[in-house]
């Protein structure tokens, strides 16, 4: 491929800018990288004390191992795809790689340890969560932190700014801008801590799970505190009991957790839109930008557009791979090995929708004249402080006279408000108690 625009997929083309940061990991350059980190971290757990390697490895030799995978290049993985030609197996294409290395190493006698008692599986399915574990932790977790902690921001610098909301589209009690955006800060740090947790699983236990080989050959060995240690020091955590493939049920997990924060952000995407449409906001403008093909003064909100299209269509893709995966006939099928070479995709249009949406909300530019003639214009919205001070006063009927006022009215202004206090059969206290509510203080407890 030449250049982007001769990818077939956005996320290697128009987007690949944005989705570079994943090349480490969701690549096939990558996914074969990985790979030999196990195989080879795996060669060097059997040469520990008391397993069937041990003394074959000085602390030189060790470190060369090490370096396979540390200084793995491009052209090493042209050369295992080189192998698979013949093989037609890509984890034998990478055990044949890795036996050519140790005969240049002068560790020709360590050969037949390679890949000893593993099926495939056992390969893909520690190497697959490793690179999504680490792909989140170091890109799309730090994004999403870094999304919650401008929207802390923005729900800061605008808490003090009352707005009139909208329940079923219609004015409804006024609340404070900062706080409706805080409500989205408080509902992605809860699910948010949840991704974090994730239980990074992986099955590792020969052919069906079982360490059918790795018994018959060594029957005296504890394989299976070996392969949970094993495990825990490569950063996952081993299934116990398995098939020949891992559950896939805490990727199904970490799939749906994802899902519920894309949906969080679709539905602030759709807000901030919204109220852009409402002129509560205007858009800073980029000099040669263009809105509109036809309609030269439109500034359109597409970073909002863009995010909620990128969050939707990875939660399409996230969906189907958490309903797929844990289903396998019996001991295994191939279908699941075909499906988890996407698994970059959905993170990856997740990156671009927070990208877009990091964006969007750097261009708002607070329109308060708008928001406060909204909120004014709508001042039946304090019907319900004045009924509720009622009821406390044991006025008879309060809610009644003030639906009689206001219900259904096309306009009621806070005059209107006013002479309906005037005439009520209460306190001098009271009536200068109702007076002083207006819908720009009518806002309740902000108490972020």
């Amino acid at each position: 491929m030449a250049t982007s625009l001769e990818a077939i997929s956005p996320v290697d083309g128009r987007y690949s800018k944005t989705t570079a940061a994943f090349i480490p990991y969701f690549s096939e350059y990558a996914l074969f990288r990985y790979r030999l980190i196990i195989e080879i971290e795996y060669l060097i757990e059997l040469s520990h004390p008391g397993f069937p390697c041990e003394g074959l490895f000085t602390a030189a030799d060790v470190e060369k191992l090490r370096d396979l995978y540390r200084n793995f290049s491009t052209a090493d993985a042209l050369k295992i795809k080189e192998i698979e030609q013949s093989t037609n197996h890509d984890i034998k294409a990478l055990e044949y790689f890795i036996k050519e290395k140790l005969d240049e190493m002068g560790l020709s006698s360590s050969r037949e340890w390679v890949h000893f008692g593993l099926t495939s599986q056992d390969i893909n399915n520690t190497s697959i969560p490793l690179l999504l574990k680490e792909a989140s932790e170091q890109v799309l977790f730090p994004a999403i932190q870094e999304l919650i902690n401008k929207l802390r921001s923005l729900a800061t610098e605008w808490k003090s700014v009352s707005m009139l909301a909208r329940t079923h589209g219609q004015p409804a009690s006024p609340t404070s801008l900062g706080k409706e955006i805080y409500v989205f800060v408080e509902r992605l740090e809860s699910e948010f801590s949840k991704l974090q947790q994730t239980v990074w699983a992986a099955k590792f236990g020969g052919a069906t799970g079982n360490f059918n080989a790795h018994h018959v050959a060594f029957p005296k060995l504890d394989w299976v505190k070996f392969a949970n240690g094993f495990m825990q020091r490569v950063g996952l955590t081993r299934s116990q009991t398995t098939t020949q493939i891992e559950h896939y049920d805490q990727l199904a997990s970490y799939c749906h957790n994802l899902i519920r924060i894309h949906s969080i952000l679709i539905d602030l995407c759709r807000d901030m839109w919204t109220y852009i449409s409402m002129e509560y906001f205007r858009q800073k403008v980029k000099a040669g930008e263009t809105g509109s093909s036809a309609m030269p003064h439109k500034v359109n909100p597409i970073d909002f557009e863009n995010g909620e299209g990128n969050f939707s269509y990875a939660n399409a893709i996230l969906g189907f791979l958490a309903e797929k995966l844990p289903v396998s006939r019996l001991q295994r099928d191939l279908t699941d090995s075909t499906v988890l070479r996407n698994i970059g995709m959905p993170v990856s249009h997740s990156l671009i929708a927070i990208q877009s949406l990091q964006r969007g909300l750097s261009k708002l530019l607070l329109n308060q004249e708008a928001i406060e003639n909204d909120l004014n214009k709508h001042a039946a919205v304090v019907a319900e402080a004045i009924q509720t001070i009622l009821r406390r006063e044991a006025y008879p009927n309060p809610y009644e006279a003030l639906k009689e006022l206001t219900r259904g009215k096309s306009e009621v202004t806070l005059e209107d408000i006013n002479t309906f206090i005037s005439g009520l059969d209460v306190s001098m206290e009271v009536k200068q108690e109702l007076l002083s509510i207006t819908p720009s203080n009518y806002t309740g407890i902000i108490s972020y």
